[in-house]
């Protein structure tokens, strides 16, 4: 089994137990709920990792920051969805829609506070540091968000501008689970900076990816219907991609859908896909992910450690962009 499933399991456990038999059940048991959807567990996996890449004696001292970094990545999940309006996460009734928004957004309040207290539980001696960039890191998937909700009522966005939104609100969070276990670790401060540059680079490659699979994957494996995106005119690169590179009446036409208002799911999933493939977005986003995989993968190695450990980083990079086409 690789390393990153068997500390995947082990994140799993240990979260389960993070708060059984605490009361009210009001504010707990939302909180239960989200932490038992499930989910890949892939921050704190990754916080493991960047332990176990330096010092693999030291990946229980990782365990706690770890399981903080995975409760605030649930947090916003949670957050996110009273925001969106989302009814259904990983299958299920989203926390607000199960309960109410109140309810929601004081279990998320709770999480945060949680995530800080597991985050604290860091060894002294990585303690200033793992908060500092902890800190950091919740400020900008804040930024990111608020740029995501921004961006909703442009027409002006540039594809340098998504892929800040996105470094924001999805990627900083993966390189920070790196640096954290880095840290812990004993990397030295240049290494556990190309980790982090590694884990951030990686996940904005995977947002592009997923943006891709959304509009050219396959429903049966990708896990949910393909053309959500297109359906809520969402500003990903490969809409803002088009608006920028079709023909006058391309765009027009684009326009047309981005603005009706009533309209069959299907047509408007098909013609808008059609006129993606009229400015071959889907090149140029397949160009884009490959650029910043092919820097993720430099960074990860300048981050240096065990060859065995940049191995399956190297192949958790690479799954990442394996997903179906």
């Amino acid at each position: 089994m690789m390393l990153l499933e068997t500390y995947r399991e082990r994140i799993d456990q240990a979260l389960m137990s993070l708060v059984q038999q605490r009361e009210p059940a009001g504010l707990y048991e939302p909180i239960r709920y989200v932490l038992s959807l499930g989910g890949k567990r892939i921050r704190p996996a990754l916080c493991l990792l960047g332990c176990s890449l330096y010092h693999t004696e030291k990946v229980s001292d990782s365990l706690y920051p770890a399981l903080g970094l995975e409760v605030f990545h649930n947090f916003t999940l949670l957050h996110d969805d009273i925001m969106d309006g989302s009814e259904m996460r990983r299958n299920a009734p989203t926390v607000h829609k199960k309960w109410d928004d109140n309810t929601a957004i004081l279990s998320g309040d709770a999480m945060m506070i949680l995530a800080y207290q597991l985050i604290s539980r860091t060894p002294q001696k990585a303690l200033g540091p793992v908060l500092e960039l902890f800190s950091q890191t919740g400020l900008e998937v804040c930024e990111g968000q608020q740029y995501d909700v921004l961006y909703e009522s442009r027409n002006d966005i540039t594809e340098t501008d998504y892929i800040e939104m996105i470094r924001l609100k999805t990627a900083v969070l993966l390189g920070a689970s790196l640096k954290t276990g880095a840290i812990i670790g004993g990397a030295s401060p240049e290494a556990a900076h190309h980790l982090y540059q590694f884990g951030m680079d990686a996940g904005i490659s995977f947002q592009l990816q997923d943006d891709w699979l959304d509009v050219f994957g396959d429903a049966a494996t990708f896990g949910k219907n393909i053309g959500g995106d297109i359906v809520t005119n969402k500003k990903t690169f490969l809409l803002i991609n088009a608006l920028n590179n079709l023909s006058a009446a391309g765009k027009k036409e684009l326009q047309f859908w981005i603005d009706k208002k009533d309209f069959d799911r299907d047509e408007k999933v098909k013609a808008v896909r059609n006129l993606y493939e009229d400015a071959n977005v889907s090149i140029s986003a397949k160009k884009r992910m490959n650029e910043f995989l092919q820097k993720a993968l430099l960074h990860l190695e300048q981050a240096g450690g065990s060859a065995a450990i940049q191995e399956e980083l190297k192949t958790f990079a690479y799954g990442l962009m394996e997903r179906s086409r």
